[in-house]
């Protein structure tokens, strides 16, 4: 990344000092401008537009501080430097508990000061980057409903949201979990003609058959032991609105027979009863599982799917739109800001590039736990890579070594196996024991790399470790995953 450079007023009464900084930071690649006294800087403050302030404490017009005041006022954002003398650095150190950004003492060191400026305009820069990705936010550019996402995948979904979202036909979500999927059937909801009627989610893996039909369904008094009064049903409930099944692989096959009734004839008996009931709802469906793969297994219905597979909506996943996470992170950082009571946080370059870097098997939901974790412990408005957990990280690269062939030759055949092995073991801790992860960063098949670790005998690292000790126990020097 190319050093930031930017525009800086110099505040200082002595013109040694000034013609010094000028000369200094011009060389620097900065734009400079000067200033002698108080008035002539904010003056200069008012009519131009800079990215850091180098402010003597000691003018002939004002005191620094409340100069410094007068600055904060105008753009609290805006770095100040204050230029002091050794007699008052105890008014400099006050000064930055006020709001300047640093301090550096005549007579001064070029590095120093070079360093605290170079810092304070990449702060600026920062901070004006954040506030861009705010005002986009804000405007709507870059936000659906309540899902935030400006990638062409996202644009692809959104305008098949706004396309489909008026008609009542059904809708299936497919994505990896933590991707937005519920957000998606709200947003799909929202921008229909049932808006001001009942969104109800059903989440289909928390309850057993009975209980799940009779939520679904309602049911007569006397259904069942304990049913001492009728009761309506979800499908019922959200009569001219939408039902949303979370995680609709889950629902047992009776369940889906009676699911399928409900989408082809639009009514449904109540447990226990004889009178058929009438429903006008939208149905949209979720899943993070493979429904082909399961139809052939005989635990989904393919006429099931097939009614519900009407709209499809496929998600991707955070890793497929890495455009996005400056958007998201900003979007958590504001939300997680209010809660806690913190305004105008930022990232540092650093600290996003960790998280770009990382491929998020977690998705969004994985990326606003870590935000909101960072909001919380981090002590001022800049969040840096130590605030970042260490598992967030990009995926190693690995090196091979300089290839020599000794006078006596080589035995190919077992330098390649070795290499095989030390590949894969190195996949392997890379992704936590994931086989499929570790596939994916080896570029090969999952069942493939399933047969290597069986053919090189590779056990996971922490089981090694545990059998080496007599006792069972870690071995303290073997490290862990």
């Amino acid at each position: 990344m190319s050093r930031s450079t930017g525009t800086i007023l110099i505040i200082d009464d002595e013109e040694i000092i000034r013609e010094a900084l000028d000369a200094l930071l011009s060389g620097d690649g900065q734009t400079v401008k000067t200033a002698a006294t108080a008035m002539e800087g904010l003056d200069k403050l008012q009519a131009g537009s800079f990215d850091a302030v180098l402010l003597d404490l000691m003018l002939p017009d004002r005191n620094g501080l409340d100069v410094l005041e007068d600055i904060r006022r105008f753009d609290e954002d805006l770095p100040v430097v204050m230029i002091t003398a050794y007699g008052t650095i105890d008014n400099a150190v006050t000064a930055t508990k006020q709001g300047a950004f640093h301090y550096f003492t005549k007579p001064f060191k070029n590095d120093d000061v070079l360093l605290v400026v170079r810092n304070a305009v990449e702060r600026r820069r920062l901070v004006k980057e954040n506030r861009e990705l705010r005002h986009r936010l804000q405007t709507g550019s870059h936000r659906f409903d309540e899902i935030i996402g400006g990638s062409p995948k996202m644009r692809e979904v959104f305008d098949l949201i706004s396309r489909a979202a008026p008609s009542r036909t059904t809708v299936m979500i497919q994505g990896e979990s933590g991707t937005g999927k519920e957000l998606v059937a709200r947003a799909f909801h929202r921008k229909s003609a049932r808006a001001d009627k009942a969104f109800i989610t059903v989440n289909s893996g928390n309850l057993p058959p009975d209980l799940l039909e009779s939520n679904l369904f309602g049911h007569v008094k006397g259904a069942f032991t304990g049913a001492v009064a009728p009761k309506k049903g979800l499908f019922e409930l959200a009569d001219k609105g939408t039902i949303f099944f979370d995680e609709i692989g889950n629902i047992p096959l009776d369940t889906q027979a009676k699911l399928l009734r409900v989408i082809q004839e639009r009514e449904f008996m109540r447990l226990g009863g004889v009178d058929t009931i009438k429903v006008d709802v939208r149905i949209i469906a979720a899943t993070n599982v493979d429904l082909h793969k399961m139809m052939d297994e005989g635990r989904f219905r393919e006429d099931l799917f097939y009614r519900l597979n009407v709209i499809a909506t496929v998600l991707p996943s955070l890793r497929e739109r890495k455009d996005d996470i400056p958007l998201l992170v900003q979007h958590f950082l504001v939300k997680y800001g209010e809660e806690n009571k913190k305004t105008r946080l930022f990232l540092t370059p650093a600290a996003m590039d960790r998280l770009t870097a990382y491929d998020w098997p977690g998705n969004v939901r994985e990326l606003e736990n870590t935000i909101e974790r960072a909001v919380v412990l981090c002590g001022g408005s800049e969040i840096g890579p130590e605030l970042i957990p260490d598992n967030v990280t990009g995926s190693p690269a690995f090196e091979v070594s300089d290839v020599s062939i000794p006078a006596d030759g080589i035995h190919f055949d077992e330098v390649i196996s070795t290499h095989r092995r030390r590949y894969i073991e190195a996949a392997l801790e890379a992704s936590g024991g994931v086989q499929k992860r570790a596939a994916e960063l080896l570029h090969i098949k999952p069942t493939t790399l399933n047969e290597m670790i069986k053919r090189y005998d590779i056990r996971p690292r922490r089981k090694r470790a545990l059998e080496d000790r007599p006792d069972g126990r870690p071995d303290p020097d073997a490290g862990g995953d």
